[in-house]
């Protein structure tokens, strides 16, 4: 009897159909595409994902999977990637993570042995998911907390001194730079002033009141 080693071809196949490893490549991809989306042109994440999604997703085809089980797995990535680029705190992400997990574990529409999915690997996955959405709601309520730094929100409040000051009007220094401003009160060269609105690129100023001088 001659006995023939399967090559380098039916070895890799026979990796990436196992029902752990094509979950993991997929959620490789998913994430890799993520991460290039919120960071557009770092290639590296969009180039591994690209590539680990599309080899888990051929894994997936050769497998007898419940299609209910993609479904929920597909709602649960959807509802992720939603928390990534709509904040909703947590909400979304947490329920995409259960979608997700309950998703996994009914994937594989057998039960022969060697097709089952782990359940350390659904526990490890489920605790990624959960921490990458805990992260954006995080993320997300830091920014919102955040003070404003640019445009006019940010300029309102903020205060400068008169550099020239004519009838009504004239230039003033704020952060640094040199703006034109308008102000219903009289004002002269060095007077400290804060600013109360802002129409274009004139500034709305006013006698600063903490001004002691």
């Amino acid at each position: 009897m001659e006995q023939i080693e399967p090559d380098w071809r039916t070895r890799l196949l026979s990796t990436i159909t196992n029902p752990n490893v094509a979950l993991i490549l997929m959620m490789i991809g998913i994430y890799g595409l993520i991460f290039e989306f919120m960071n557009p042109g770092s290639l590296v994440p969009g180039t591994i994902g690209t590539i680990c999604l599309l080899i888990g997703l051929y894994a997936f085809a050769l497998l007898p999977v419940n299609y209910a089980g993609i479904g929920l797995m597909l709602l649960g990535l959807g509802l992720m990637i939603a928390e990534a680029f709509t904040p909703s705190f947590g909400i979304l992400g947490i329920g995409g993570a259960a979608a997700f997990v309950l998703g996994a574990a009914i994937l594989v529409d057998t039960e022969a042995p060697g097709f089952e999915i782990s359940w350390a690997v659904i526990a490890a996955l489920a605790v990624t998911s959960l921490a990458f959405t805990l992260v954006a709601a995080r993320l997300a309520i830091s920014s919102q907390r955040r003070r404003i730094a640019t445009g006019a929100e940010e300029m309102v409040g903020a205060r400068g001194e008169v550099r020239d000051w004519q009838d009504g009007y004239g230039y003033v220094l704020v952060h640094g730079e040199r703006w034109k401003a308008v102000s219903e009160a009289p004002l002269s060269k060095g007077a400290r002033v804060r600013v109360t609105g802002m129409d274009g690129l004139v500034l709305k100023v006013t006698p600063d009141s903490t001004d002691k001088s």
